[in-house]
């Protein structure tokens, strides 16, 4: 009996290099429900729903329709996952504590065990237990095998001979202990080099019982660690594969599902729109050949699209419900929306210190740098509910004077008068508001920025960054590499869903 009997078998995730690279998609993703389920929540959407508007009539589905469309959901989110997120890894179940099922696994385990002391403490022991035990483990060793660990295959088979064990329990000769030993040994030889401590723990537990339950915990999670090398060695081939798999399996859900275009469709639509009719040239870059007035040129497809991803960094995510194409990686969006919200606010901070300061100071990287990292710390906790932007631009405001008073002391300039401290105080504050004209300045910057990156395709672009930009260059570029990634590998997949819905709402328009 495993200690942890209902983690799925991961096993046959080494096992998926097969010719045939569709099956080894499906297969490599097939037993990972269960892994993932944080995950798949973490991004699904948020629960302040606007009505979803029908494409076509409703039908009623099966119980055993919606259980194949939910499993088919599952296993492509899981397969994007693997794919998108090079973080991506499988982690032990913890179960809740003061949860039922962790009170009741509690108490099976327990019984489980109690029985096995009650037998070894037997005159003579009975080793029905043990027997089975050791059995589970000799599978467990077997499966961490590759196909040329010959030797250590057979070493395994004939220790832990079943047959043979089982003979010297009824004839009383055999050793347990000696068996254990075996068995600690194979697994420091087969574990990863982060459970060597937790092999080396082993040798220190002399009664049985306890033992063999160690054994089990630690062989759970060289199972978890085996999982993961194997995502790791799948993932190159996953991303050749997972643009049709995804495809397919979005396909599959749109079949069952006929609606699950709509909000795609009502995005592109507004993408288009606001390009043609330049609602929001003040908020969003239009780029690549948008009209200025309604009598202008069409808006090409591959403009629609990029102005339709920015307009995902500006989304209402409590009162709009996300498109269907990208709802696996709205977490993802979120995360980039809140990235540059705090990369806007840091930027308008720092140009109004740099314009209010001698100009010899903004030159120094060294003040420059600390001053930056005093400003981002103190912007560390803007994702949390409990924080306030403008109690913390108070902070920011009284830190920034500090060390902008202590550099001018440094470079024997003049200092700031109390009028200009207060002065800059205010303009700091001021960054609270949306509509702050500096704030303003450094949004519609960074978005120009971002659409150029968009617009320059797979290469890497040589860019020059906006004028202000530059004391968070550095951030911004790894924030546009990421973001830039994400949109292209979602092109890729959806691409001809896009196509075909632009083709309907360019020529309407």
């Amino acid at each position: 009996m495993s200690e942890n009997p209902g983690k799925p078998n991961i096993n046959e995730a080494g096992k998926s290099k097969s010719n045939d690279s569709e099956q080894d998609l499906e297969d490599a993703v097939e037993g990972s429900d269960e892994a993932l389920q944080k995950t798949i929540k973490s991004v699904s959407p948020s629960t302040q729903r606007v009505q979803r508007p029908h494409s076509s009539p409703p039908r009623f589905v099966t119980v055993e329709e919606l259980l194949e469309t939910a499993k088919g959901v599952t296993n492509m989110a899981l397969a994007h996952e693997i794919v998108v997120n090079g973080d991506f890894r499988i982690k032990p179940v913890e179960l809740p504590e003061d949860s039922l099922e962790k009170r009741v696994k509690e108490i099976v385990h327990k019984a489980f065990w109690d029985c096995l002391s009650i037998q070894l403490s037997e005159e003579p022991p009975t080793y029905d237990h043990a027997i089975k035990l050791v059995g589970e483990i000799k599978e467990t060793l077997l499966s961490f095998l590759l196909p040329g660990h010959t030797r250590l295959r057979n070493q395994i088979t004939e220790v832990l001979d079943l047959d043979l064990i089982k003979q010297e329990a009824e004839n009383g000769a055999l050793d347990i202990s000696k068996l254990a030993e075996f068995i600690i040994g194979m697994m420091g030889t087969l574990c990863a080099p982060a459970r060597d401590e937790e092999v080396r723990k082993l040798k220190d537990i002399k009664e049985i019982v306890p033992l063999f339950r160690a054994i089990f915990s630690v062989l759970d999670l060289m199972k978890v660690d085996m999982a993961n090398f194997a995502v790791t060695s799948i993932r190159p081939h996953l991303m050749q594969q997972s643009v049709d798999y995804e495809r397919k399996k979005f396909q599959q859900l749109l079949e069952k599902q006929p609606n699950s275009l709509d909000f795609v469709t009502q995005w592109l639509e507004e993408a288009a729109d606001d390009l043609m009719n330049q609602k929001y040239k003040n908020a969003l870059p239009a780029g690549g050949g948008a009209a200025g007035s309604g009598d202008g040129p069409m808006p090409n497809p591959v403009a629609v699209q990029n102005y339709a991803y920015l307009k995902l960094l500006k989304w209402d995510h409590l009162q709009r419900p996300f498109p269907e194409t990208v709802l696996m990686d709205q977490a993802r969006f979120q995360e980039f929306q809140l990235q540059l919200e705090q990369l806007t606010i840091l930027g308008a901070v720092l140009l109004v210190t740099f314009s209010m300061a001698a100009p010899g100071i903004a030159s120094q990287a060294d003040f420059a740098e600390k001053l930056k990292m005093i400003v981002k710390v103190l912007l560390t906790d803007a994702h949390l509910p409990s924080f306030h932007l403008k109690d913390a631009l108070t902070t920011i405001g009284e830190k920034v004077c500090l060390e902008v008073s202590s550099c001018l002391a440094l470079c024997g300039l003049t200092p700031f008068t109390t009028e200009k401290e207060a002065v800059l105080k205010g303009q700091i504050q001021a960054v609270a508001s949306p509509d702050d004209p500096i704030r303003r300045i450094m949004d519609s910057r960074i978005l120009i920025f971002l659409e150029s990156y968009l617009a320059s395709g797979h290469q890497k672009p040589l860019l020059t960054v906006p004028g202000g930009l530059g004391p968070v260059q550095k951030e911004l570029e790894e924030v546009a590499i990421k973001f830039v990634r994400l949109v292209n590998y979602n092109k890729m997949v959806f691409s001809p869903y896009y196509d075909a819905i632009l083709s309907k709402i360019l020529v309407r328009s």
